[in-house]
């Protein structure tokens, strides 16, 4: 029996989700499988990736073939830099605790490397939205001061128009008591 380590997708409609599972390589996507290590989410940036290291590395050391998505999966977290030092210890090239060390080495170094990343990530976002919150600012400062322009010019083009009201009104009384006289 072919054993495969891959994924099952799940979720609703574009929106997926993945599990990522053992299974025989002649059951469907998302049918029977063996055992389920762990789950994969693209949607969030980076990708969420959580699974039992311990686990895939025993299906692994047991002969189960990852598929492509899942192999660079693996990668990422390092189950396969584990694989190929638990080899060189079974080949009696290094011992078991230099293996571990260098494990544990790369394994701060690349979550270090990945929690960079997010906050990189964080920050960009936050230093974008605050850019955002700027330039939206100045638009309603031009449209204030647009609007703040145009009563100025309105009350400029009303105060004329009464002057020249009350000079007509005050004309007519003179006349008339010109008139009179």
């Amino acid at each position: 029996m072919a054993v495969k380590i891959r994924l099952a997708r799940r979720g609703r409609k574009k929106a997926a989700m993945f599990d990522i599972v053992v299974a025989d390589s002649r059951s469907p996507r998302d049918g029977r499988f063996i055992e389920k290590i762990g789950t994969y989410n693209p949607q969030t940036n980076p990708a969420t990736i959580n699974f039992d290291g311990d686990k895939a590395f025993d299906w692994i050391m047991k002969g189960a073939q990852p598929t492509d998505t899942v192999r660079a999966m693996l990668s990422y977290r390092g189950v396969l830099y584990r694989k190929h030092l638990q080899l060189g210890v079974i080949k009696g090239a290094i011992s078991q605790e230099t293996a571990d060390q260098r494990y544990t080495d790369w394994k701060e170094q690349k979550d270090a490397k990945i929690e960079g990343k997010r906050t990189s990530l964080g920050t960009a976002k936050e230093e974008a939205r605050k850019q955002r919150l700027a330039a939206e600012t100045k638009v309603n400062e031009a449209r204030a001061e647009a609007q703040r322009a145009k009563q100025a010019a309105a009350l400029a083009a009303a105060a004329p128009a009464a002057e020249a009201e009350t000079t007509e009104a005050e004309a007519p009384a003179e006349t008339t008591e010109e008139a009179g006289a």
